[in-house]
């Protein structure tokens, strides 16, 4: 958990993000700088580095990677959504019909987790 955006967490606390019927995901090699130079199919969309967005639109921008992992076993419910998330060195991005955030037993929070930001392309 970022400690600095979210102060009532301490250093090193970790969370599990999970999604619902995840039907592909993958892993993109751009960091924090190479987004800030544009390198990323997003740079020029979205609003922030870091974030968490639900992506909506041209779906050219989804299928224009090829190193997409597919999991054959997830359900086709037609509810799934284009998550995308920043991490600091790398992009995390799924097709899936929801997420969670499961944070560790000892903690609690007093308010939910925000949705995430809607990102149009």
């Amino acid at each position: 958990m970022n400690t600095f955006q979210f102060p009532e967490f301490s250093e090193g606390t970790k969370a599990t993000l999970r999604f619902k019927n995840c039907q592909r995901f993958r892993d993109g090699p751009t960091n924090d700088e190479g987004w800030y130079m544009g390198h990323c199919r997003f740079s020029r969309l979205a609003p922030a580095w870091g974030e968490f967005y639900a992506v909506s639109g041209d779906s050219a921008l989804l299928s224009a990677p090829s190193d997409w992992v597919v999991n054959a076993d997830a359900p086709n419910t037609g509810l799934a959504t284009h998550y995308l998330f920043y991490f600091k060195d790398e992009t995390f991005e799924c097709l899936a019909d929801d997420w969670t955030l499961e944070l560790p037993a000892n903690l609690s929070l007093q308010r939910t987790a925000s949705p995430p930001a809607e990102l149009s392309r």
